[in-house]
């Protein structure tokens, strides 16, 4: 073998295989193959410059045998993983494991794999560049040591807490902060009161209707039922015209920020969604790579679009650009994401790539296209009395394009059509209404919009931003809004030019739609609330966005990574150190509601370990105090004392089975149910268990146990079952499950086996971090001779 090839990826090294030709073997390592060991809480040494020792993924240590058996029979190696810092960092321990020569072995770089960048790459290879390595260490360090810390400290004083991290922690606080502005926000109610005009001439067409609104909203009823009055009878004349020409300019080429953002509010695409079809294009060599902050094009790609763009729709639709970033950090060595081939319009693969790369084919294409020109019309309008007082002046506004350049591509603006219309023209106001209207509070995040927020707060950074979503929602911290609003009544007063007097009607409207928007948990809050007290600098925006310039610094050479660790590490110590002091009965935000009425004892909501619930009494009674859900809707701040006494209603007994066993309808940690002995039936929505009855529960209850009877194999004496799942057979003793070996029918497994089976199952993962009480450094383990390990000094 002449030449071997490792990249990270076994797509990108199908795609890659086809453009290199027979000199070329290409190997994959599937990602990173090591890893900070997981459960070494000494892997750090903190005392000296925070040198960190590394080991083999277990799960690599195949990869890394085949891959040291292909250097043996290489003549050359060469290193082509992503060009960013987490590409650069893959390469250096590739290098290490496979002992290669850091300062020697060929490291190729490419943003696009099509044949040309690769001969490109090839012919211009570099070394490892140990800037970005370093800069990529010391970001896992500082995420390894805030999680392997803060994280304990979480779990011990925070109900509920599951992880907190140095990236994820202020986009938490943005998402609460935005939801609590939400809630003391008092809405203003104005009416705005708007016209449908037309034209009174003879030859006036029907569908030259137009919409004119008065030029500022009214405080009260009163006010615009007093405009309407003075509005019966009156002439309504055209006092102005002005019309001016405009243009419209293309948005510049994606960066990954906007392409998630554009991707979340054109598509529906989440942010992880986003990346993972991104990835996939650029795997195949359809489009660049999609990790940038750049905004720039090639000259190659230039020349490529604008030369499509004349043939495809002519001279005048081709305008180049080249856009700059203003970041002060940004990578313009990246170019933006941009389609390798311009003239390609389906890039092949599923759906969600096909969608994506449309999306990113017109953006490309219309960033060099010619502004779309536009002519603005705007129209005055009084309305007079019979004495020629004018009364009231309104306003029309209209849009035509003229000449459509880069909409030809995004899709033409419907514009706001005006009839033409001159100075002294008379017109008919066929109706005239004053709606009540509500100002609006601050919007909730949606992906794309929180993304947006991070990227101008400089948290977080390209390969970073899906990351962190992700790990908010997955700890329950965030969740994705699916309500439609409520209901809400708005006043409309009318005034038709056939009627004599003015109409009243009550409008109902849906309003606080948070559908697709992102919500904080309970839990989410609490932890938000106990970071901003208790670790202030861990949520603090200006902080963690000084953290990321310290970062981008070491990856230009001009920082020390021991100097950054250091700084940020040393009151971040001290701070986990005083958490032992922290009273977790504080910190669960307990809220006292009110008396129950039958025991006379206190009824609290709070947080418990699943989340926001009900408390009827305290640990000091002599009896144990009672738990129940908050009503659904309702938060520890809202809920009242009459809905948290129904909840306490809970269990409701509704009656019997036939065999004599009680039928109770309850709510637990997944939403409401029917129980009978130990077999649990869903309630479906609307129905709830404070109005189901007695034959319906009976319904869900012999739905349920027909559903177990078509899932059960096997019950035996012990109690030991074995059932059909969702990913195949396996027993259960109801607190173990056991896979059974697809090579077993499950109808055959006896007693014996099954009860073996259980013994021999894994038992399930618990957390590894410790918290650490002292500074006291613990004694060296074993497994740190280990083979495949090795201290690397950042």
């Amino acid at each position: 073998m002449k030449n071997l090839l490792i990249v990270e990826s076994p797509a990108k090294a199908r795609t890659i295989e086809r453009y290199l030709g027979a000199d070329f073997a290409v190997k994959s390592s599937v990602g990173h193959i090591r890893q900070i060991p997981p459960k070494d809480e000494n892997a750090i040494d903190v005392k000296n410059g925070f040198a960190t020792r590394y080991e083999v993924d277990p799960s690599k240590k195949k990869v890394v045998t085949e891959l040291k058996k292909a250097v043996k029979d290489a003549d050359a190696v060469w290193l082509a993983t992503d060009e960013d810092r987490e590409g650069e960092a893959i390469a250096w321990h590739l290098a290490e494991v496979l002992g290669l020569d850091v300062d020697t072995t060929k490291r190729i770089a490419f943003n696009e794999i099509t044949k040309a960048a690769l001969q490109h790459a090839v012919k211009n290879p570099r070394t490892i560049d140990m800037r970005l390595v370093h800069a990529q260490q010391a970001r896992q360090i500082l995420d390894r040591l805030v999680g392997f810390e803060l994280s304990p400290v979480v779990w011990k004083k925070v109900p509920g807490g599951k992880s907190a991290g140095r990236v994820q922690s202020p986009a938490l606080r943005l998402v609460v902060e935005r939801e609590r502005e939400i809630a003391a926000f008092q809405p203003e109610e104005t009416f705005k009161v708007s016209a449908d005009m037309r034209s009174s001439s003879a030859d006036a067409q029907p569908d030259e209707a137009f919409k004119a609104e008065l030029d500022h909203s009214l405080a009260t009823e009163d006010a615009a039922h007093d405009l309407l009055t003075a509005l019966l009878g009156a002439s309504w004349t055209v006092s102005e015209v002005s019309t001016k020409p405009s243009t419209r300019n293309p948005a510049p080429p994606f960066t990954t920020s906007t392409l998630q953002q554009d991707a979340n509010s054109r598509l529906g695409f989440s942010a992880r969604a986003t990346m993972s079809a991104a990835q996939a294009l650029y795997q195949a060599g359809r489009i660049t790579y999609m990790r940038t902050d750049s905004t720039q094009l090639s000259k190659v790609a230039l020349s490529a679009i604008s030369d499509y763009v004349r043939e495809v729709f002519g001279e005048k639709y081709a305008q180049t650009r080249q856009y700059t970033t203003k970041k002060a950090n940004a990578q313009e060595a990246h170019e933006a994401i941009r389609p390798t081939n311009i003239a390609l319009e389906e890039a092949g693969g599923n759906e969600f790539e096909q969608k994506l790369y449309r999306l990113i084919r017109n953006r490309t294409l219309a960033s060099q296209m010619a502004a779309a020109e536009l002519e603005k019309t705007s129209v005055g309008i009084d309305a007079a009395e019979s004495g020629g007082t004018v009364v009231a002046h309104f306003k029309a506004k209209g849009e035509a394009v003229t000449f459509d350049g880069f909409l030809r591509v995004t899709g033409k603006s419907e514009g706001k059509y005006l009839p033409r219309l001159a100075a002294g023209d008379v017109l008919t106001a066929d109706i005239v209404r004053a709606k009540q209207s509500f100002s609006k509070p601050p919007a909730r995040y949606t992906e794309g919009s929180l993304v947006k927020k991070l990227e101008d707060l400089g948290i977080g950074r390209p390969s970073t931003y899906a990351t962190i979503l992700e790990t908010i929602k997955a700890r329950g911290y965030v969740k994705v809004g699916e309500g439609l609003g409520t209901e809400r009544q708005a006043i409309e007063l009318s005034l038709s030019s056939t009627a004599a007097e003015i109409q009243r009607e009550v409008l109902s409207e849906r309003s606080g739609a948070d559908k697709g928007k992102l919500l904080p948990n309970a839990i989410g809050e609490v932890l938000s609330d106990f970071l901003l007290e208790h670790f202030g600098k861990i949520v603090d925006y200006d902080f963690t966005a000084h953290t990321e310039e310290e970062l981008d610094c070491i990856e230009r050479g001009q920082c020390d990574p021991k100097d950054m660790l250091n700084d940020f590490y040393t009151p971040f110590h001290a701070l986990i150190t005083a958490a032992a002091d922290i009273d977790r009965k504080a910190v669960s935000k307990t809220r006292e509601i009110g008396t129950d009425p039958k025991t006379g004892k206190m009824i609290s909501a709070r947080i418990g370990r699943f989340g926001p619930m009900l408390q009827l009494g305290s640990a000091d009674d002599e009896e144990k105090p009672r738990f129940a859900n908050l009503p659904k809707g309702a938060t520890i701040d809202t809920v009242s004392l009459e809905a948290a006494l129904e909840m306490f209603t809970l269990p409701r007994l509704l009656g019997q089975t036939g065999d004599g066993q009680d039928i109770k309808a309850n709510i637990g940690r997944f939403g409401p149910y029917v129980q009978v002995g130990k077999l649990y039936a869903s309630i479906p929505a609307p129905e709830d268990p404070f109005t189901i009855t007695l034959d319906r529960a009976r319904e869900l209850y012999a739905a349920k146990l027909k559903a177990e009877a078509e899932k059960t194999v096997a019950i035996f004496d012990s109690g030991i079952k074995v059932l059909r799942g969702r990913y195949g057979p396996y027993v259960t003793d109801g607190k173990k499950n056991a896979t059974i070996p697809k090579d077993i029918d499950p109808t055959t497994v006896t007693e014996d086996q099954a009860r073996e089976m259980i013994e021999n199952a894994p038992a399930k993962k618990r957390r590894a971090y410790t918290l650490k009480t002292s500074a006291k450094k613990a004694p060296a383990k074993k497994a740190a001779t280990k083979t495949g390990t090795k201290k690397a000094s950042t």
